[in-house]
This record gives C-alpha cells, sequence and structure tokens, in this order.
C-alpha cells in the first residue's frame, strides 16, 4: 500500500469515526424528528426505530389547531430583545470593568458577580407583586427585562475576559489619529469583538428561549405562552400527546438552528477584523 493508500484510508476511517460519534450524540435529537411523523398509538407500541407509517398529521394539529405560531412569535421577541438588552449592557460595562480600575468600578464588578450566585427563584414572589404594582403582568416587558438581568453577569465577564485580551494600543493609535475614547471603543475594539459577541448571543438567546419558570410566572394569557409554556399544554393530566409534543418540539428547535447557523462563522473571527487589517 502506498503512502497516498494509507493517507486516503486514515482519512476515510477518521471520517468514518467522526459520523458515528455525531451519530451517537445527536441520537436523542434524531428519535424526536422520527417520532414527530408518528401517531402517538405508534409512538407508545412500536418497538422499531423507523417510522412504519409516517404521517403529517402532528404537523397539521401543531400548526392548524394549535397557537403554535403565536408561542413562537412570542419566544422570539422575548428571547431577541434579552439578548439585544445583554449584549448592548454587557459590552459596555466589560469594557468599563477591563478599562479602567477605580474603586467604584471594582465594586461594581464584584457586585455584580455576587448577584449571580443568588438563585433568581427566590426573587420571582416580591417581583410578581412589583411588576403587578407596574402593570407590567402579562406584558413582553417584565419577561424581558428579567432575562436581561439574568443574563447580564455572564455576559459581562465574558465581554471583559475578550477586552482584556485586546491590546490597548490599538485603541491608543486611533485617539492619535483623532478618535475619542468612545470613537475608539465603536471602531477598533468593537468589530474585535464579533466572538464574544456570537457566543454571549447564542447563550442568551438559548437561555431566553428555552426559559419557563419566569415565563410561567409572568405570563398568565395564553396568546402570550412562550413556546415552552405552550408545550406543556400536550400534556395533561391522563394523558399526553406525544405526537404532536414531538412535532412542536421538532419546529421549535428550528429558530435556534438556523440562529446558529447564521452566527457560527462569526465565531472564528478574532485577530483578523478590522482593527488588524488597517
Amino acid at each position: 500500500m502506498t503512502r497516498h493508500q494509507r493517507r486516503l484510508v486514515m482519512r476515510w476511517s477518521l471520517f468514518v469515526l467522526m459520523l458515528v460519534l455525531v451519530t451517537v450524540v445527536n441520537l436523542p435529537i434524531i428519535s424526536l424528528i422520527l417520532n414527530s411523523f408518528r401517531s402517538t398509538s405508534e409512538i407508545l407500541s412500536s418497538r422499531s426505530f423507523l417510522p412504519e407509517a409516517p404521517t403529517l398529521e402532528n404537523y397539521a394539529f401543531v400548526t392548524q389547531r394549535t397557537s403554535f405560531g403565536q408561542w413562537l412569535l412570542n419566544s422570539l421577541i422575548m428571547a431577541g430583545g434579552g439578548m439585544a438588552l445583554s449584549i448592548m449592557a454587557a459590552t459596555l460595562a466589560g469594557y468599563v470593568l477591563s478599562r479602567f480600575r477605580t474603586r467604584f468600578v471594582t465594586a461594581y464588578g464584584t457586585g455584580l458577580f455576587m448577584v449571580q450566585m443568588f438563585p433568581i427563584l427566590l426573587a420571582l414572589i416580591p417581583l410578581f407583586i412589583f411588576f403587578r404594582t407596574l402593570g407590567l403582568v402579562n406584558t413582553y416587558y417584565s419577561v424581558i427585562i428579567l432575562y436581561t438581568v439574568a443574563q447580564l453577569p455572564f455576559a459581562t465577564s465574558m465581554f471583559r475576559a475578550f477586552f482584556d485580551g485586546i491590546p490597548v494600543d490599538l485603541e491608543e493609535a486611533a485617539k492619535i489619529d483623532g478618535a475619542n475614547r468612545f470613537q475608539a471603543f465603536t471602531l477598533v475594539v468593537l468589530p474585535l469583538a464579533g466572538p464574544a459577541i456570537a457566543a454571549v448571543a447564542i447563550f442568551a438567546f438559548l437561555f431566553s428561549y428555552n426559559e419557563y419558570l419566569i415565563a410561567s410566572v409572568f405570563l398568565r394569557r395564553e396568546e402570550l405562552f412562550t413556546v415552552p409554556i405552550g408545550i406543556q399544554q400536550f400534556i395533561q393530566q391522563f394523558s399526553t400527546d406525544w405526537g404532536s409534543l414531538m412535532a412542536a418540539a421538532v419546529l421549535a428547535m428550528l429558530p435556534t438552528f438556523i440562529l446558529f447557523l447564521f452566527i457560527q462563522k462569526y465565531m472564528m473571527y478574532g485577530a483578523i477584523g478590522s482593527g488588524v487589517k488597517g
């Protein structure tokens, strides 16, 4: 066997091994997708991995006879709002913690991370009473605010660590060219923060999109339900519509899958950013 043939065999062997590993890791998702094409009775009785009589009835029921579309829209609005606010607030806070070493900033950073250790479950009832007084219960605003606050410590720490790795010399060079600090931040530092923004965006969106407890407390009307709360409607006291539940879960995965496909290219963006190109 020649060297080229050995290299080809090794390459295909590695490919097959990785394919097997990926299949095993994603087996629950594959099973979920396959079961979404089965009826509930077949899911409970069949021992076959593949659907014996594939059907689209579950998807038709979810899209036509439930409010899944509204639940999905609500989830996208609240998750997108929490993600956007978290990124905007965390970039500024992380930059301040990275570049300024005053006593006040240090105390703020310590307090912010101490808040992260406090379980939000203990604050839900006081927060519910407070938001009810303000008339914010059963609105998007209360959930978006809480999602932003819950994600802020982690997002801030991630941005701070990333900004620590960006040389201050780049900002100094921008200031020599006539830029002020804010312009140096927005035109030099922020474009280099692509990987951090992508990572925080994925974390913040997934946290808000999959969150159940906060939404179930502050959203009481069905037209405001998010996807996790809406999917629970398929689980009754004495029975569960497994087929519709699987179909709803598959449809609920699509936004996060699309977001990851759109954002993953920015995960590799780093030192080749615009500041270094100049």
